[in-house]
């Protein structure tokens, strides 16, 4: 995932434009918004994340250990 591409995403993205910064499936992209630990904000019936709240889940999950 390139910087430049990460910092074009808009502040608040959904399971598409998720799907599209960590290169993942849009499948893949809906299991994380579905996960009780990722930080989903739900508007209606949409599952949206703040990117900047994606960053921080994100750094959370490179600090765990395996």
């Amino acid at each position: 995932m390139s910087k430049e591409l990460f910092e074009t995403m808009p502040d608040v993205m959904d399971a598409k434009q998720i799907a599209e910064a960590l290169q993942i499936s849009r499948a893949g992209a809906y299991n994380l918004l579905n996960s009780p630990d990722f930080p989903t904000l739900r508007i209606g019936g949409r599952k949206l994340v703040m990117k900047n709240e994606l960053v921080k889940w994100l750094k959370s999950c490179t600090k765990r250990k395996a």
